[in-house]
């Protein structure tokens, strides 16, 4: 763990394995901290903050800048071990790192356009003056679906804004947690400014982070279970929070859409990160005059997706997470089945040679999807592309937005109007029209509803990590 600029051990002494998902293979431990560590990492962000609060903002940048420089550098080494550790394809793992050293360059910017205002008074003798300034320290949970990403998408406004932080990485993936963390001490990060406690059992440190009073904020990115809880505890102790959480995306196809361009672009989304992103399409909505050229191209290319250790070559499809995941995948097609879904191509897991001992399921695709099986109300984070039929699309967006989920959801048009229309009327923080990667580091990124509260990256992401305060002076 890294606690006041030093490297320690949990007080207990204890340690947990981390694995690869996809081999079983041990590779290494991490101190297994708890409640009394966490508190050790709050007290030491917490003396820092006066210090790295009154720093400028160019020296912030600067530490920033310096930060994107080494993971830059490093970038090679940080892809190869996120897919020993987490286990997609080397290619994503390193688009994963460019696009997590993105939010360290942007906020370094940003850091310099956090502004003031001058507002009028009706008064001749007075004048206010707004200002923006840092929370406080900020406590963050970040997930292992994207290990270094979901890092420095915190971190990056965060310090920019001037907060100080603990973190709790994901348990399946503190390696790449600790790999960020070295690249901020080389760039000069001052003792106490950024706190990393690990633990296999996130509960005590959650409850740690909500309820001591020095913490001003808590940011959140998981399950909407985990983040309701959480969100539920730092509200009774008046702490900001954002959480970015789950989402159920609905992948409209309009009957005017080029079908084989939309059913490539939903067979790149679906199973990126084996279908293991927040963002990922669960309900592929087809008109039925289009469903026979859109789904016989979406086989065609799921057929081609090869599973297997990320390091292959070829490789499309890594492991889930565990076993859990796998087991939630295989109930919900099974259920499909049992409802009278057809599944052309996987839908099993895979568990014969090089599968044996990690944690696989077929790149699937389900059809013939109908509103009483789970998996159409249900998130599913595997490789599954359920393909559901509709008649009229004046309906369509009434059953895309059918769900307490508001984070990502996809629309293929060659109309403009049709376009517009459905950008305005789906109730997602994330439209995709026609474009299957709306994320940037300079763009905002949140849900609605069951999806979450407050926007990370863009202009928006610092404002989570801002007070606003007013002085009134009287002339």
């Amino acid at each position: 763990m890294f606690i006041d600029g030093s490297w320690v051990e949990a007080a207990s002494g204890k340690r947990f394995p981390v694995t690869n998902p996809a081999t079983g293979e041990h590779l290494g431990d991490m101190p297994d901290g708890d409640a009394g560590d966490a508190d050790l990492a709050i007290a030491a962000a917490h003396r820092a903050f006066p210090g790295w609060s009154a720093t400028t903002a160019y020296e912030r940048s600067a530490v920033l800048y310096r930060a994107w420089q080494l993971m830059t550098e490093r970038s090679v080494e940080l892809a190869e071990l996120m897919t020993r550790e987490q286990g997609k394809p080397l290619k994503a793992s390193t688009f994963e790192v460019k696009y997590g050293a993105d939010f360290l360059l942007w906020f370094a910017e940003e850091a310099k356009r956090v502004e003031g205002h001058w507002l009028p008074s009706a008064r001749p003798d007075q004048r206010f003056l707004s200002i923006r300034q840092p929370v406080g320290v900020v406590a963050a949970v970040t997930p292992w679906n994207y290990p270094i990403s979901m890092l420095t998408r915190k971190m990056g406004p965060a310090l920019a804004a001037g907060c100080t932080m603990v973190l709790k990485p994901a348990e399946a993936t503190p390696l790449c947690a600790k790999a960020i963390f070295e690249i901020f001490v080389d760039a000069g990060i001052p003792d106490g400014v950024i706190n990393m406690v690990t633990a296999l059992d996130p509960v005590p440190i959650g409850d740690t982070f909500t309820s001591d009073s020095r913490v001003k904020k808590l940011t959140f990115t998981g399950s909407t279970a985990v983040g309701r809880k959480l969100a539920g505890a730092a509200a009774s102790n008046l702490q900001r929070v954002s959480v970015e959480l789950g989402g159920h995306a609905p992948f409209i196809v309009y009957p005017d859409a080029d079908p084989v361009h939309a059913a490539k672009g939903a067979a790149a989304l679906k199973f990126l990160n084996s279908g293991q992103a927040c963002i990922s399409p669960n309900r592929l909505y087809v008109p039925n005059e289009l469903l026979d050229a859109f789904t016989e191209t979406l086989i065609a290319r799921v057929q081609k997706v090869k599973a297997g250790n990320g390091f292959a070559e070829g490789v499309g499809v890594g492991p889930l997470v565990n076993e859990a995941a796998v087991a939630k995948v295989e109930n919900q097609v099974i259920d499909a089945r049992a409802k009278g879904a057809e599944v052309p191509v996987g839908g099993g897991r895979l568990t014969d040679g090089e599968f044996a001992d990690g944690h696989f399921f077929a790149p699937t695709v389900v059809t013939g999807v109908t509103t009483d099986m789970v998996i159409s109300h249900e998130e599913t984070f595997g490789p599954v592309a359920p393909v559901i039929a509709y008649d009229d699309p004046a309906e369509v967006i009434e059953l895309a937005n059918n769900t307490n989920y508001g984070l990502a959801a996809y629309v293929y048009t060659r109309d403009i109007s049709t376009a517009f229309r459905a950008f305005e009327a789906l109730r997602f923080g994330i439209i995709g029209i026609n474009d299957v990667n709306p994320t940037s580091a300079a763009a905002p990124f949140g849900g609605m509803g069951d999806s979450g509260l407050g926007r990370e990256g863009g202009h928006e992401g610092i404002d989570e990590y801002l007070e606003t305060k007013l002085g009134g002076f009287a002339l």
